[in-house]
C-alpha cells in the first residue's frame, strides 16, 4: 500500500496520473516479452513460414513484422514518473 505522497509523485506535471498507463504498470511489455520467448521456444517462425502457404494462414506470412511490433511493445516501460525525472522523452513539459 502507498502513502498520499507516493500516490502524488505519480501525477505527472500534465495531469495524467501514471498509475493508470501501461506503461508505468508494465504489465503489457512483460506479456510481450513472455510471449516472444514462447514464439522461441516452439519455434513458431517455421510453423508460420510453413502454414502460411495455405490461404487460410496466408496472414502467417506476416510473422517476422509481429515479432518485430512485440519486441517494441517490449520497451514500453517506465520505471520513473515524471515528478522523478522519467516520463515520455518527447514530452515538452
Amino acid at each position: 500500500m502507498t502513502d498520499n505522497h507516493e500516490e502524488r509523485d505519480l501525477i505527472a506535471y500534465c495531469g495524467l496520473y501514471c498509475g493508470d498507463c501501461f506503461s508505468h504498470e508494465g504489465k503489457v511489455a512483460d506479456l510481450a516479452r513472455d510471449l516472444r520467448k514462447e514464439l522461441r521456444r516452439a519455434k513458431f517462425d517455421r510453423t508460420a513460414e510453413s502454414l502460411s502457404n495455405i490461404s487460410f494462414f496466408k496472414v502467417l506470412g506476416n510473422y517476422g513484422q509481429c515479432y518485430e511490433v512485440l519486441g517494441t511493445i517490449v520497451k514500453f516501460r517506465c520505471k520513473k514518473a515524471c515528478k522523478g525525472g522519467g516520463g515520455p522523452p518527447f514530452c515538452k513539459m
